[in-house]
């Protein structure tokens, strides 16, 4: 996690596209300044960078599953919940399910938790615009390439061209 450039994702270990699921991971850096006024002699990542995490994670589920032809953007966030304090140097399981999908918009429910127990969800709403801006595509699939997104699709379709599912 490199909270000073918004990537939040360290790696992602599932994807499941016709599920409208993904599973991701991440650590929260050990320093960062970030942490110098967040709070001085007790640094904390601050919530709306847990669920900038969440919305990430979404927004990747996304991506995949329009083969990054669609960018999705956060336009709304209800129902957020950030259950505990979220310390320097931990480990945290990010999760993105998506809840509905229509008119250019995507509802995705969002959870992180840390060894098991839940510390933070929330809904978040997507508008998914074309990917049409070329740096910013680039951008994006070079990360989601470093993260292991790529990989996490083959695996998906493999397997379910194995099982006779492949679409």
């Amino acid at each position: 996690m490199l909270l000073e450039y918004f990537q939040m994702i360290d790696r992602v270990e599932m994807v499941d596209l016709e599920g409208g699921k993904l599973a991701a991971r991440s650590t929260t850096p050990e320093r960062s300044p970030v942490f110098e006024g967040h709070f001085p002699g007790l640094p904390l990542v601050p919530g709306v960078l847990l669920i900038e995490t969440m919305a990430q994670a979404s927004g990747y589920l996304i991506l995949a599953k329009t083969s990054f032809e669609s960018m999705p953007f956060l336009v709304s966030v209800d129902k957020a919940k950030l259950r505990t304090f979220v310390e320097p140097n931990t480990p945290l399981s990010v999760a993105a399910t998506l809840v509905h999908e229509g008119s250019g918009f995507a509802v995705m429910k969002g959870t992180i938790e840390r060894e098991g127990k839940r510390i933070a969800d929330c809904e978040l709403k997507l508008r998914i615009l074309p990917a049409d801006n070329t740096v910013l595509a680039a951008e994006v699939k070079k990360r989601a390439l470093d993260i292991g997104l790529m990989d996490a699709i083959t695996v998906d379709r493999a397997a379910r061209t194995v099982s006779g599912d492949a679409t």
